[in-house]
């Protein structure tokens, strides 16, 4: 695979599985708490990442570290209240990434500092889940189509507005596509994926 370190691809690959099913799973979860079991009876509320996988969103996750799984499929409508609902799915998924990105640091300052014992193996596959999860949640974040943060911002948004917005998403997806492969899209991750990585060992920090 040229151009590609095949190596590196190893250590990421558990990441990506593990940040997509448990990424999806969330959301499903969530929603089947809400009221609505749609994802739930087609087989989405797993763990089991063959589940969740989209190829073109693997593809781009492994290759320039900003990818999707397959969207849980919900129904708004089931939801007492539609658009508190559809937030609070939509805020699942990154929320999750957010946690096992926390779980994976505790994890490895546990084993290096407490245990003095650290695997190069090990060390590269957490430090692969812990920037990949990171990563995966601010990517959700992106107020676009058809990622997570388009539908929190669209419930906050009057119903009007809000057809409209999504009226239009598909060239929110060309906007998302160009700043992806412009890598115009770092100016945006950057400030976002240093905050929470350090929010996040912050955190870790008040156990050693």
């Amino acid at each position: 695979m040229p151009g590609i370190d095949v190596l590196s691809l190893l250590y990421r690959l558990p990441a990506v599985f593990i940040g997509f099913s448990f990424h999806e799973f969330a959301h499903a979860y969530v929603a089947n708490l809400l009221g609505d079991d749609t994802a739930k009876l087609r087989g989405r509320m797993t763990l089991d990442p063959m589940a969740h996988i989209d190829p073109i969103g693997i593809i781009m996750l492994i290759i320039f570290r900003f990818g999707w799984a397959k969207p849980v499929p919900i129904n708004p409508y089931n939801f007492k209240n539609r658009k508190k609902g559809t937030i609070l799915v939509s805020l699942a998924g990154p929320v999750m990434n957010f946690f096992i990105a926390f779980i994976t640091l505790l994890i490895y300052m546990t084993i290096y500092y407490r245990l003095g014992f650290m695997n190069k193996i090990i060390e590269n596959i957490l430090i692969n889940i812990y920037f990949i999860n990171i990563g995966l949640g601010i990517f959700n974040l992106i107020p676009l189509p058809p990622l997570d943060g388009s539908k929190i911002l669209a419930g906050f948004l009057p119903n009007k507005v809000e057809y409209n917005f999504f009226r239009y998403e598909q060239y929110f997806y060309i906007l998302l596509i160009l700043l992806i492969f412009t890598n115009s899209i770092n100016y945006i991750l950057g400030p976002m994926f240093y905050f929470v990585e350090r929010t996040i060992s912050y955190l870790v920090s008040f156990f050693f």
